[in-house]
């Protein structure tokens, strides 16, 4: 949960600057960092979306596309709930100042999700001598500035949107399609679960066979 040393460093406006030109010499695309008169900064960043639970949208809205050339045909009545499919990405254009909890926001408004904000967090991921990292930002950490420490590398530092899981679940937060999808997602893992033990034993009483 503590911020590595790189991520405490305090950098004066030249530093900026030289490290503004050292990301955008480094970066095999159009996405660059630029320098504003007043000191501050605007760029991108990537994030991967990792949800397990559904998203709602809202009423009279059909449900966004992700997939090009693949559009939901279907209209909503009320709010309806979908998975977003594994590995969504989302580029956002940002400023230095901007906190983690705006991005959430603005990714939340990208897909047109109406879930409250607060059930989302912002982790940002590493990897260092072949182990991965996770650590979760707070509300008002700013993740273009962590970008610009860290450098485009998306080993050394890239960011995950996912569910937050702070202990106890406050199910009354959640409308019933939610919590009847959430029972459906439950019973799908306890028949994997299930199964992949019987396979385990499956295997052990072969292997006892044989030795016999």
């Amino acid at each position: 949960d503590e911020p590595s040393e790189w991520e405490k460093t305090e950098l004066d406006q030249a530093q900026v600057e030289q490290r503004i030109k050292e990301y955008n010499s480094q970066i095999n695309s159009n996405l660059f960092m630029s320098l504003n008169k007043d000191g501050s900064y605007t760029g991108f960043i990537k994030v991967q979306l990792k949800l397990v639970r559904p998203v709602s949208v809202p009423a009279s809205k059909r449900v966004p596309s992700v997939q090009a050339g693949r559009p939901h045909p279907q209209g909503v009545k009320r709010r309806t709930s979908f998975y977003l499919p594994k590995g969504t990405v989302k580029h956002l254009h940002i400023l230095s100042h901007t906190r983690a909890s705006e991005v959430i926001d603005a990714l939340l408004r990208k897909f047109t999700v109406i879930d409250n904000p607060r059930k989302f967090a912002l982790f940002e991921r590493s990897e260092k001598d072949e182990q991965v990292y996770l650590r979760k930002l707070g509300d008002d950490e700013q993740p273009l500035r962590l970008r610009l420490l860290a450098g485009p590398s998306e080993k050394v530092l890239s960011f995950i949107l996912k569910e937050n899981e702070t202990g106890e679940v406050n199910w009354d937060a959640f409308t019933l399609p939610e919590l009847h999808n959430f029972l459906l997602i439950l019973q799908r893992e306890e028949e994997e679960h299930v199964r992949r033990l019987r396979h385990r034993y499956a295997r052990c009483r072969q292997k006892m066979q044989e030795a016999l």
